[in-house]
């Protein structure tokens, strides 16, 4: 859109003046050609008869299409909508504009270009097999803001019967940025990981994948907590995947209780559920606490509360120091398992975007920098080549 259209359109749109609706008027996309169209020859380059030849090649070698079209560098962001933001459940329709950000992030800070797609239907089997037929067309599949628990059979099914990289970003980017800066602000408050008393509150998407990446990482003293209290496998309400991981947490320690009974003693928080933590049990924490309230727009416990009990405090907004951006993890994913041609995305590729980030910190360290900007020029680069390399040496790369 040009400047003139984009200031007549700007104009008389209903929320004219606004400057969130005046940057989103048209949308925040559009699709540009990478070849010169000037004349016939170019077109008959371009288009017919030309492009016969090469769906003629592709045709004949499948793998082709690694090299003459834009599926190898493209991703589909799909959504149903369900789960957006701190929205909850708002529809394909209300969702497109952050499909379309994230696309435009992916573009932004990785080179890989994307295309936002919201589905009408909330059906998991639909969901699957809509992508399962789209996936042709592209190098990979980012899954967004899809509510809990259909999320994780989606993302299991759909990494069985394809063989591109497939990503829950709202499960997976948080938990690698997450383990990033606790890695950090283990080290800066002395602690290992197999040391450390961690607590998650929440045990949907964000929380069961942060759970399993640190249990991953070394982790050994994890409790998650949902509305109900700590997960432990004697409770008779909890989901396969609740109950799966309660076995692989707070059962190894019997522990029980609220998440009140869970902070006591405990050196690190992490919130990924909203709702709000009395300071009086912040308080009983451990001395040098870490505590992570990424809940947006309000954190968990307010940064004001959580640094009189606490050394090192994040949360997911960018107006506090060490912001939880997922930003910072899943552009450079999907560009390292593109170069490495990845037939899929690893838990070694995410540990390893984890530790990319946590040593882009080096010696800024502090408890205000226990996670890079997200406009670090450094970010994607390092990123990608971690994830590359670990791609080769997890077996899934063509490249």
């Amino acid at each position: 859109m040009d400047n003139v259209a984009a200031t007549t359109a700007a104009a008389a749109h209903p929320h004219a003046g606004d400057p969130v609706f005046d940057l989103h008027v048209g949308g925040k996309m559009e699709i540009l050609s990478t070849v010169a169209l000037n004349g016939p020859d170019e077109l008959s380059l371009a288009y017919t008869p030309g492009v016969a030849r090469v769906c003629e090649a592709i045709a004949a070698d499948p793998a082709m299409t690694q090299h003459y079209t834009w599926v190898p560098n493209t991703v589909a962001v799909v959504s149903d909508g369900t789960a957006v933001l701190g929205l909850g459940d708002i529809g394909p329709a209300a969702a497109m504009p952050v499909m379309e950000g994230k696309a435009v992030l992916f573009k932004q800070f990785g080179g890989v270009d994307a295309v936002p797609i919201c589905l009408d239907t909330t059906d998991t089997d639909e969901i699957i097999e809509t992508v399962v037929r789209l996936a042709p067309s592209f190098g990979g599949i980012n899954l967004e803001d899809i509510s809990a628990p259909r999320c994780f059979e989606i993302e299991a099914r759909l990494k069985e019967r394809l063989d591109i990289p497939v990503f829950h970003d709202d499960q997976h980017g948080t938990a690698v940025v997450a383990l990033a800066a606790l890695k950090n602000a283990l080290r800066l408050t002395g602690r290992s990981p197999e040391d450390a008393r961690v607590v998650i509150s929440g045990a949907g998407a964000a929380g069961v994948a942060v759970a399993r990446i640190l249990l991953e990482a070394g982790v050994k003293d994890l409790v998650v907590t949902d509305r109900k209290g700590i997960l432990n496998s004697e409770r008779g309400d909890l989901t396969p995947v609740k109950h799966a991981l309660a076995v692989d947490t707070a059962d190894h320690f019997g522990r029980r209780g609220s998440l009140a009974d869970a902070l006591d003693g405990a050196d690190v928080y992490i919130g990924v559920s909203g709702g709000t933590v009395p300071e009086e049990v912040v308080a009983t924490m451990a001395d040098d606490a870490i505590i992570f309230g990424l809940a947006n727009p309000t954190p968990e416990v307010h940064p004001d509360v959580a640094h009189r009990h606490a050394r090192v405090v994040a949360t997911g907004r960018s107006d506090f120091p060490n912001q939880i951006n997922n930003v910072l993890a899943f552009p450079g994913i999907f560009r390292g398992a593109f170069d490495a041609h990845a037939t899929a995305i690893t838990e070694g590729m995410k540990l390893a975007a984890a530790d990319a980030l946590a040593d882009l910190v080096g010696g800024d360290l502090s408890e205000d920098q226990v996670i890079p900007s997200p406009f670090d020029p450094r970010v994607p680069g390092a990123v990608r080549t971690a994830v590359a390399a670990a791609a080769r040496r997890d077996g899934v790369a063509r490249r």
